[in-house]
């Protein structure tokens, strides 16, 4: 499903949003009108059909149904307002706010002609970490890295990702990010992604006995699961991941590289 930055009518956003969950699982309109706290089973189908309006005390509750936080919410919340109001001047604002929304939090799509970006962990990593260190020298930047990189990598990778536009750099020699979020087209790039998730995938096992408890998390749970059930496990852990970017794209005064891998995969044959 496409981000929500890319709409600007949230009917339409909402409709995506049941049509994709429906798609991946068993999803009704009764279930999503209960999730945001309806007692009709039909009320959001009637706010998508433009034939009822969603209230200002509603948008939350619906909000947290579509599973939106941080930004994405504000960004709802906006769009709603902006359906609503009738005054030409505030709906100019609102839709100023949205385009400021959009453009801060515009995620870069990986393709084809970026394929480097998948071939090792330095560069999803020097892309998170040089805007973090103003100022520092190539060496400074390999130092800082938990896994070895060199000052003569860590040069050549900064001059790919400033050229393929993934970081700028100021006039005070530091570097920031032209989009807060990178993510990989998965028609595009199957191999990258695959070779990245196996690498990233050793660095998580070598994890769990290089740092304490208190640095790093790993949980996981065994379960039984039908065709159904897998598609609404997938979604949520998308809705998981994107809910999380949403979280740390708002943040700042960051000082660290996290990576976080969620791994679901077969146990046993089908019975």
């Amino acid at each position: 499903m496409k981000s929500i930055i890319s709409y600007t009518d949230f009917r339409q956003y909402m409709k995506d949003f049941y049509e994709e969950r429906k798609r991946t699982s068993a999803f009704s309109w009764r279930e999503f009108n209960k999730l945001a706290g309806f007692t009709s089973p039909n009320y959001l189908k009637l706010v998508c059909d433009r034939k009822s309006k969603l209230s200002k005390t509603k948008i939350s509750n619906v909000a947290k149904a579509l599973n939106l936080t941080g930004y994405e919410e504000d960004y709802f919340t906006l769009m709603v307002t902006f359906d609503n109001v009738k005054d030409e001047l505030a709906k100019k604002e609102i839709l100023l706010k949205m385009d400021s929304i959009a453009k801060e939090h515009k995620a870069r799509i990986v393709d084809a002609d970026a394929f480097e970006f998948y071939q090792s962990w330095e560069y999803p990593v020097i892309r998170e970490l040089a805007p973090m260190m103003p100022g520092a020298k190539p060496h400074e930047i390999a130092a800082a890295c938990n896994e070895d990189v060199s000052a003569e990598d860590v040069s050549r990778i900064l001059k790919f990702l400033v050229k393929r536009g993934f970081l700028q750099k100021n006039e005070d020699m530091s570097y920031s990010q032209t989009e807060k979020t990178v993510v990989a087209s998965k028609e595009a790039l199957p191999l990258a992604i695959k070779s990245m998730h196996k690498e990233m995938a050793a660095f998580a096992e070598k994890a769990v006995e290089k740092y304490p408890v208190d640095e790093r998390h790993f949980m996981g749970i065994t379960l039984g699961v039908n065709k159904e059930l897998y598609g609404k496990v997938v979604a949520e852990l998308e809705d998981c991941c994107r809910r999380i970017n949403a979280i740390t794209a708002n943040c700042e005064n960051l000082n660290q590289v996290y990576r976080m891998n969620i791994q679901l995969f077969p146990f046993t044959k089908k019975v």
